[in-house]
């Protein structure tokens, strides 16, 4: 963490001083905004989090609540959401807070009393090296505090508007084409807002999603699990563990201990509900307190407080658009990349917003709930909403900023909706697999799973349910991967699995990926050749050079680091890095004050040797990663032309950026 960049001031760092834009702006919604979120959700609150980083886009959030969430709703935390929460500093709080999910213990009916219950096996959750990040578990009204506290700090001053309820919009002409009416729930008033970008999250009854005319489409598996978060005392020894438990004919239960040291979730095994009867929902917290008595025969539970429960029913939906495109105009990631900056002519004519290209640039967005719904078994509700809303924000700040094209919002829908697809077919696995009943060996006739398959399951949906599937097809985002060899253990598509490296500034050990905020900056890592010239080379190249992506994409006057953020990687010591000999943009002067950052040159850790661990190729590489932590292309250490070409699939040469 870096501050007194722009002079030394007392007091908490974290807390920013605010902005001009955001001491000017009115406390009540103006006539326009630029972006309004509908909803403080997962996905609103990451919103708000990563656009306060830009305290020059007018940013209003709105939720129909009179208050933010206080209790209950998703509680899972993946690797993958907290390496999210690492770029925008709140990584340390989260896990200081959270119950560390170690392992999952299996319990079945005893081979000798099928009545009662006997522990069967045991699996990592999390396969060793998947993430330097545990899989926690923190409940959904936390998390979102800790992002609404972090958008409140920084310099844009991003609080929620309370009590309006959003009702309708219209889609016009002019720099703020959509007209949106909201209602205040206290009085009914009703006004309007112009705004430029309008993100519906909104949960799974979202208005935005009834405007737009689009339908969640899917099937209800007719199961009901009851679910309740309580504080009890109880002879069951693993109560402080993650546990599957299989009874025999008395039904499943899944048992997550939550943050607190003695609060536990009980997901219990309602059983099948007719179709369209929804009387299952009036089961109380006594009913489902004795169901979850009876799975676990012969131990019991005496439940003290209940601090919130719920009953539902499993079901999978998805929408077939994420934004205000008509189905027909939803375009492949090939023929946008054609369009969008091939040469710069074609950047002017693209950026000049003709009536054609306004008509093909998404205004509303569908995030989260709002756009997909499934069970909670696979723990990946939230997680998955948080992944939707850090794939759109930095991509409006982008096209905001005008440092990149219109075009580039199109590829919101077309990467989020194919990672909820995927998220739907294995929740319609995962949730009827988990709600099998446990296999009899006497009867096998009758069907089930055995404690041995249970188990094995669930070691091989380790990195599914660690958030870390996600893989990006090829897209002017993400490239085709054929120099995947310069460093194969940073897939492209996938998000940058960071691992340990030695500043060389002070020899601090730290992690890589650590180095990426939540910024909007796209970074660049390179790794140096075995030769050890390779990387000052290419870095002097970045500097000086006419046709560097640096020299190229980063407006006059800025700082050198502005748009692309440059760190290099050395091999061996880092005592036999002459830092002060390094070109500028691995020790750039920047800030309002042409401070120079020191911490842009990087060298092995001795003991966990990055280039041995990522495959970096004796050529060294160049690693591209995109705001969102997802890997856009890997290149050898000397593809000049390659890494320009790249970042003009994406970006506005500066002479043309201008404010959308």
């Amino acid at each position: 963490m870096q501050f007194y960049r722009d002079g030394y001031r007392p007091g908490d760092p974290d807390l920013q001083p605010p902005a001009p834009q955001a001491l000017a702006r009115s406390a009540e919604i103006g006539e326009t905004v630029d972006v309004l979120v509908v909803g403080t959700g997962p996905a609103g609150t990451v919103l708000a989090a990563q656009l306060a980083a830009f305290p020059d886009i007018d940013t209003r959030v709105i939720e129909r609540r009179s208050g933010p969430l206080q209790v209950g709703q998703a509680d899972g935390v993946a690797c993958r959401t907290v390496e999210m929460f690492q770029a925008f500093g709140l990584a340390d709080d989260l896990i200081r807070e959270a119950y560390w999910v170690g392992e999952v213990r299996f319990w079945s009916p005893s081979a000798h009393d099928r009545s009662t219950i006997v522990r069967t096996g045991w699996v990592e959750d999390t396969p060793a090296g998947l993430s330097e990040f545990p899989h926690v578990i923190v409940n959904q009204a936390r998390m979102q505090q800790f992002l609404l506290e972090h958008a409140a700090t920084r310099a844009a001053r991003i609080e929620p508007d309370y009590g309006i309820e959003f009702v309708g919009y219209e889609r016009t002409t002019g720099e703020h084409p959509l007209v949106v009416t909201l209602r205040r729930t206290e009085t009914d008033e009703q006004f309007t807002v112009r705004a430029k970008f309008v993100v519906g999250c909104d949960g799974a009854r979202s208005n935005v999603r009834r405007a737009l005319g689009i339908e969640l489409k899917g099937d209800a598996a007719n199961h009901a699990w009851g679910v309740m978060d309580v504080l009890a005392v109880t002879d069951f020894p693993d109560w402080r563990t993650k546990n599957v438990v299989q009874s025999a004919g008395k039904g499943s239960l899944l048992m997550i201990p939550r943050e607190g040291g003695n609060m536990v979730r009980c997901y219990v095994d309602l059983g099948a509900v007719p179709a369209g009867d929804h009387t299952i929902r009036q089961t109380t917290v006594e009913q489902i307190t004795e169901v979850a008595s009876a799975i676990l025969h012969p131990y019991s539970i005496d439940v003290r407080s209940v601090a919130w429960s719920s009953v539902y029913e499993v079901g999978q939906r998805l929408a077939d658009r994420f934004d205000d495109l008509p189905e027909h105009d939803q375009h492949t990631d090939e023929q946008h990349t054609d369009e969008q900056h091939n040469d710069e002519q074609h950047n002017d004519e693209q950026h000049t917003a003709g009536e054609d290209a306004e008509a093909r640039t998404p205004r509303v967005f569908l995030t989260g709930d709002a756009c997909h719904t499934h069970s909670a078994k696979a723990g990946q509700g939230m997680n998955v909403s948080m992944q939707d809303a850090f794939n759109l924000g930095w991509k409006l700040a982008a096209v905001l900023h005008g440092r990149s094209a219109p075009a580039l919002l199109r590829t919101y829908s077309e990467e989020r909706q194919a990672v909820a697809h995927d998220l739907i077919e294995f929740d319609k696995f995962w949730s009827a697999f988990i709600a099998q009943p446990a296999l009899d060996p006497d009867h096998p006739e009758r069907g089930g799973v055995s404690a041995e398959d249970m188990q094995a399951e669930f070691a091989r949906q380790g990195r599914y349910t660690a958030g870390l599937a996600t893989t990006y097809t090829p897209s002017a985002l993400t490239g085709t991967g054929e120099h995947q060899a310069a460093a194969s253990g940073f897939t492209v598509g996938t998000r940058f699995h960071s691992a340990p490296v030695q500043r060389v500034a002070d020899a601090r050990r730290l992690e890589l990926g650590h180095t990426h905020l939540a910024d909007g900056r796209w970074r660049v890592y390179a790794f140096d050749d075995v030769a050890g010239l390779g990387l000052v080379d290419f870095a002097t190249w970045l500097t000086d050079a006419a046709d560097s992506p640096i020299r190229r994409f980063t407006p006059e006057g800025a700082d050198l680091d502005a748009v692309i953020d440059v760190h290099g990687v050395f091999r061996g010591s880092c005592h036999d890095v002459d830092l002060m000999a390094l070109p500028a943009v691995l020790l750039p002067r920047t800030g309002p004050l042409g401070l120079q950052d020191w911490e842009k040159a990087w060298a092995a850790d001795p003991a966990v040797d990055i280039f041995a661990e990522r495959g970096i190729a004796d050529g060294g590489a160049i690693v591209v990663v995109r705001p969102d932590q997802y890997i856009g292309t890997v290149l050898p250490l000397s593809a000049r032309a390659e890494l320009t070409d790249f970042f003009a699939g994406v970006l506005l040469p500066a002479r043309v950026a201008a404010r959308v």
